[in-house]
């Protein structure tokens, strides 16, 4: 298996533990990118993307991660919206 190889490998294997885990974060992708891994999406708090990334570099190992994961906006709007 060359290097390209098994990092598809590990991004399949880190999409079905995703997928599998509690948080089940179906709206994060990852995707072999060179050399290493890029992780992007929209996740609902800062702890669910830690655990994201806690999942990433466990599966992942030594294959470089970049993540492009941000927080979603779930606060009240500060003023009412004006439609005229």
């Amino acid at each position: 298996m060359t290097g390209a190889d098994t990092t598809e490998y590990r991004v399949a294997r880190l999409r079905e533990r995703l997928a599998a885990d509690p948080t089940a974060e179906l709206g994060v992708r990852a995707e072999a990118r060179g050399d290493g891994v890029l992780l992007t999406g929209t996740v609902p708090t800062a702890g669910c993307r830690e655990e994201i990334l806690r999942v990433a570099r466990e599966e992942l190992g030594d294959v470089p991660l970049r993540s492009d994961l941000v927080l979603a906006d779930a606060t009240a709007p500060d003023h009412p919206e004006d439609l005229a």
